[in-house]
Order: structure tokens, then C-alpha cells, then sequence
């Protein structure tokens, strides 16, 4: 009974695999050409598919070139430019056409031969229930392939799936096909209009020049209307020369006006960094202030014509304004605490000035030439006991890692002298290298020590 209920479909199917089995259409291009309309009424033209980036749109337009290669120009546009009822009307259309005209028969001769298939196999089938459920399952394909092929073929999809209704009532014992019928799962085919073609280089010309209107980013403004002076003295594009004469120097003045409003805009930029650079190297919080509230006096003066580079102005200037603040915090608090500061430097500079001058013999230790015996005894006599009197110092925690690092200075040029004076002693060279070791941590650790002490004596500078 189920092979006599499938061969009327299946005799369908195959009809209908052999109606569209022919070649399809051989003008396929590679991309499909879109229009974007401006809110203004005018549009134009997009090399295949346009993407949504935030409140931005960027689309590839043509301008020049062949129809195989084009010449291809970036454009970004702000989304509240464009027409996107309109548009996307039209994107619709414009799929769909490229779709029927490429993929779309090969793509429904393979349903029709994936639905014959599993039809005959439930024509074949001896469990009842299997075939009602493969049959719904075929019925579910054929439902949504529409809505995912742009509605392509979908009054042919619409008779299979009537068939399929009907044979699903029948297996499932009933003579109410109507009670099984699911609703089809498709949007209606688009409004077909006339496709888009490649501007020709006069409408390229003018599809530039208005987009370099509407962009918002001069880098943007300046690459589109180079692209159209680019076709206005290229010979190939077939402009008259007195009408290529006048848009040239159009453009032209366009381009020049762009770059000298940019180099306005930079030497304003260059002064008022500069100002603020200097204002905040003296921790002088107002000045940088008075800075930052120049720029909009300035901005109006040159016509408000580039809020990007306002913007970063702006940050910069608010970037020294906070290192402004920062320094000047850093004074005050350096201010406060310079009485301490001073009873430190009353207490240390002799012990400073101890390991200064050990550093050439420090140095003849760490390379194990010499120094003379009698300099390493008046070393060790100078050094003895320094450490534990630097130790005894009462510090201020802000000078303690530098202190510390003095102490062990200190600590390292007493071993550094007692090791080389015990090697000289027994002519042990394991015992030299020891000193050598401990001379070059000395040398290090003063260095370390002086830096630091100095930068912490010393009124905070910018970084």
C-alpha cells in the first residue's frame, strides 16, 4: 500500500528533476552588485555585500575599471546616512537574482533528488510507523528550504509538500490530509527590480564626490576624492576635457582645502601639547587647565572642522593634566617630609664618602690586582665597624630600601677587604675570588644606594 501511495510523488519528483536538470545560467558574476540609497533620494553603488559595523557602514564601491576587474574604493559611511528600508529592499531583489541566476537550480535539483530518494525509501519501507516518520521528516526539509534560499522555487516546493500532506493523512489512516498540514516556513519572494550596474566613470565621479560630503573621517574624505580626481586624468575614463578641466580643479580645491584645515589643526595641536607639557613639568595644575580650555575657543576659530583631532587633543591634554596633579601631590608630600630629609643628609655623607673613595681599590679587588698591602690595611681600618654604626641609624620609611642598600654596601667592602687580606695571607686564590665577588656586589649595591638616595633628596620631576 505504501509503494502505491509514494509513486504518484515520486513520478512528480522525477518530472521535475529532469525539468530543471538543464544547464544553469552562465551569466553569474562572482559578486553582486547592491545599491545603497542615501537618505536624500540618490544612491549608489555596492561590489557585493555591505557590512553593519556599529552606527558605521562599509561597503567596496567601483570606480573604474572592468567589469571582470573593477577598481574597488573602501567607503565608510555613518548608518543615519542611509535609506535601510530602501536598501534593504533592494539588497533582497538583488540576492535573489544572483542566486536564481547560479546556485539556485542546482541547489533545488538536489532537494528534488534528496526527496525522491527518501521517498522511495519509504515506498519500499514494510514498517508503517518508519514511513510516517520519514514522511515527516522529508515534509520538515521541504518547509524550510525556502526561507533559507531566498523563497526560490517555493510554488514548486508548495505542490511537493501537498502531496507529502496528503500521503502522511493516508498512513496515518485518515481521509483529513488538512489536519496534518503545517504551515510553510518561508518568506515571499522579493520585489524583483532592475539589477544594479557599474557606475560609469562620470556617475563614479559623482557618487564620489558626495560620499566624500557625507564621510565623517577626513582620512575617508581625502582617499575618496583622490579616487575621483584618479578618474578625472585617467584618458580611458572618456571625460571631455573642459568638463574634466573644471571637476579636476573642483576636487583639487577639495583636496587642498581638506589638507591645510589638517595642518591648522596640527600646529594647534603641536602648541597646545607643548604648553601643557611644560605647564605640567612645573606641576602648575591651572596652567594645564587654561590649556584644556582653549581648545574649544580654538576649535570654533578654525571652524569646527575636525572633532576626531579635537578629541585626541583633548585626552592628551587631560593626560598631563592628571600627571600635573600627580607631580604635584608627589612636591607637596616631598615638601613635608624635606626636614627629614635633611637630618639624613646630615648623618650619612661621611659614610658615602668612605665607600667613594674605597672604589679604586674595590675595583683592584674585583679584578684581583691588588691593591698594595699597605692600602688594604688602611681600608680595612676605615671600614671596620661602619656598618653596624649605619645600622644604628634612625631612618624614615622612605628611606629605608635605600639605607639598606648602603648598609650592605658597606657590609660587602668589609668582607671584599678581610678576604683579599686572607688571601694575601695564605696565598689561597679560591679566597681572592671570594673577595673579587664580594668587591663587585659592593660596587653595585653603592651605585644602587647613591641613585636612590638622590632621587628621594632630590623635589619629584614628570616621568
Amino acid at each position: 500500500m505504501q509503494r502505491l501511495l509514494m509513486k504518484p510523488i515520486v513520478r512528480f519528483l522525477a518530472g521535475l528533476a529532469l525539468a530543471v536538470a538543464l544547464p544553469a545560467s552562465a551569466a553569474a558574476a562572482d559578486a553582486t552588485l547592491l545599491r545603497i540609497f542615501l537618505t536624500d533620494g540618490d544612491s549608489v553603488v555596492s561590489f557585493g555585500e555591505y557590512a553593519k559595523v556599529g552606527d558605521q557602514v562599509i561597503f567596496s564601491m567601483p570606480v573604474g575599471g572592468t567589469a571582470d576587474q573593477p577598481r574597488l574604493e573602501v567607503v565608510t559611511l555613518a548608518s543615519s546616512t542611509v535609506d535601510w528600508p530602501r536598501t534593504e529592499q533592494f539588497a533582497a531583489s538583488a540576492r535573489y537574482d544572483q542566486y536564481a541566476a547560479t546556485r539556485g537550480e542546482d541547489d533545488f535539483r538536489l532537494l528534488s533528488n534528496e526527496v525522491a530518494r527518501v521517498l522511495n525509501d519509504i515506498a519500499l519501507s514494510t514498517d508503517r510507523q518508519q514511513a510516517l516518520a520519514m514522511a515527516e521528516q522529508a515534509r520538515r526539509t521541504l518547509a524550510s528550504w525556502p526561507r533559507a534560499h531566498y523563497g526560490y522555487r517555493q510554488d514548486e516546493v508548495r505542490e511537493i509538500l501537498g502531496l507529502i500532506d496528503d500521503a502522511i493523512a493516508r498512513l496515518r489512516g485518515t481521509a483529513a490530509p488538512g489536519r496534518f498540514e503545517l504551515a510553510l516556513i518561508a518568506s515571499p519572494p522579493p520585489n524583483i527590480e532592475a539589477p544594479a550596474a557599474l557606475p560609469t566613470p562620470a556617475e563614479a565621479v559623482s557618487q564620489l564626490t558626495k560620499l566624500a560630503t557625507l564621510a565623517t573621517r577626513v582620512p575617508d574624505r581625502v582617499a575618496l576624492l583622490q579616487s575621483a580626481l584618479s578618474l578625472l586624468v585617467d584618458p580611458a575614463s572618456g571625460f571631455n576635457s573642459v568638463e574634466a578641466l573644471a571637476l579636476r580643479r573642483s576636487v583639487e580645491g577639495r583636496i587642498g582645502e581638506e589638507t591645510d584645515i589638517d595642518g591648522r589643526y596640527a600646529r594647534m595641536s603641536r602648541r597646545l601639547i607643548a604648553s601643557a607639557t611644560r605647564a605640567a613639568a612645573r606641576a602648575s595644575v591651572a596652567d594645564v587647565e587654561h590649556v584644556l580650555d582653549q581648545i574649544p575657543r580654538e576649535d570654533v576659530q578654525l571652524g569646527l572642522r575636525r572633532p576626531d583631532a579635537v578629541q585626541s587633543l583633548r585626552t592628551a591634554i587631560e593626560a598631563q593634566l592628571a600627571a600635573a596633579r600627580r607631580l604635584r601631590l608627589l612636591r607637596d608630600q616631598w615638601t613635608i617630609r624635606r626636614t627629614l630629609y635633611r637630618d639624613y643628609q646630615k648623618d650619612i655623607p661621611s659614610a658615602v664618602l668612605q665607600l667613594v673613595k674605597a672604589q679604586p681599590i674595590l675595583d683592584a679587588i674585583r679584578r684581583l690586582d691588588g691593591p698594595a698591602p699597605e692600602r688594604l690595611t688602611a681600608l680595612r681600618s676605615r671600614l671596620a665597624g661602619g656598618s653596624e654604626r649605619l645600622e644604628r641609624l634612625k631612618v624614615i620609611d622612605d628611606l629605608k630600601p635605600a639605607h639598606e642598600l648602603l648598609v650592605n654596601a658597606w657590609r660587602f667592602a668589609e668582607h671584599a677587604a678581610d678576604s683579599r687580606y686572607a688571601a694575601i695571607s695564605s696565598g689561597n686564590i679560591s679566597t681572592a675570588w671570594e673577595a673579587s665577588s664580594a668587591a663587585a656586589g659592593a660596587l653595585m649595591m653603592l651605585s644602587r644606594a647613591q641613585q636612590e638616595i638622590h632621587t628621594l633628596l632630590e623635589p619629584p620631576h614628570l616621568q
